[in-house]
């Protein structure tokens, strides 16, 4: 029987649809000896080795586009994504950047080791992959996923805020997925959520909530709304002291989605200041010198107290 010859470049281009990086067995198939595969991967050659039986096409620098692909592949079939790594692909901006082993979920019955390349999570709830480009865990899963491996609590309050904030998933399916998911690592993520139950909607306001508790006043509400007498909505700002009038807001550029966020925050701050409302601007880095912040809320609370309360109505956050 004649031997099969290789396949040249371009029809090795053509059947593996672009893609740079793949499965040894599937150039088998194609015609390659597993030989002619290794000869090309050694060092200073034209392909490179990812992790075992799964190869870069490419000898360049080895991005996160090609570790996440490479991590699929050597996970095997059903794998989905999760972690950092999902939810930058959901299109999360606020959170760490996804660095070191890829996290990939796979059936609970497989055995898989990740080879330094990928985290490989066995689990009996696998979740169904979001369609799309990449099989996506789902945006709760994801998060949570990601939180249980954070040991940072401002990371962990930036994941779980920013995908409540955007309103891609609620409060009520991160604690149900924190419930169906191991206890292991989940002591932030469960204190995270509690200030995200109170209506805590980034890590600047989760700081302030400190500060708010340090002082001795009476709990704020987070992000209420409020509106004037005739029903007109006035604004919304980070905390409110409803007993006095008192609206608290965290200024900065850097906690706001845009700049065009940060130019409704100036017309908010307007809007509440010609309602009579008293407003206590701090900067995110302010609250870092606890007792100053709490010396500062406590004088403009004060100063609140001494003029009558606005004619104003405010409703909690649901």
């Amino acid at each position: 029987m004649p031997r099969r010859s290789s396949p040249r470049p371009h029809e090795l281009g053509a059947a593996l649809a672009g893609a740079t990086v793949v499965r040894v067995d599937h150039l088998v198939a194609l015609g390659l000896t597993r030989s002619t595969i290794a000869h090309r991967c050694r060092p200073g050659g034209p392909w490179r080795r990812l992790a075992p039986g799964v190869v870069k096409l490419e000898n360049g620098p080895v991005t996160r586009s090609d570790r996440r692909r490479a991590a699929l592949l050597h996970a095997g079939a059903r794998a989905v994504l999760t972690g950092l790594d999902a939810l930058e692909l959901h299109g999360m901006e606020r959170m760490p950047a996804p660095a070191g082993p890829v996290h990939v979920l796979v059936p609970g019955g497989r055995r898989r080791g990740g080879a330094g390349l990928a985290l490989v999570e066995r689990t009996h709830h696998l979740p169904l992959a979001v369609p799309g480009r990449w099989p996506l865990a789902p945006v709760a899963r994801a998060a949570l996923d990601a939180a249980r491996r954070l040991v940072v609590r401002d990371e962990v309050r930036a994941v779980l805020a920013e995908v409540v904030q955007r309103e891609r998933c609620s409060p009520a399916e991160l604690n149900a997925e924190l419930e169906l998911g191991s206890g292991r690592g989940a002591r932030l993520a469960r204190e995270v959520l509690a200030e995200i139950g109170d209506g805590v909607r980034s890590a600047a306001e989760a700081n302030a909530r400190e500060v708010a508790l340090s002082s001795g006043l009476p709990a704020p509400w987070w992000n209420a709304r409020l509106y004037d007498r005739t029903g007109r909505f006035i604004a919304m700002p980070d905390a409110w002291f409803d007993d006095v009038g008192l609206a608290w807001e965290i200024d900065s550029r850097e906690f706001h989605l845009s700049p065009a966020d940060h130019e409704r925050t100036l017309a908010r701050r307007s809007a509440m200041t010609a309602e009579g409302i008293v407003v206590l601007h701090t900067l995110p880095s302010g609250l870092r010198h606890r007792r100053d912040a709490v010396d500062e809320l406590r004088r403009t609370y004060a100063s609140a107290t001494r003029r009558p309360r606005p004619d104003v109505v405010a409703v909690p956050t649901g």
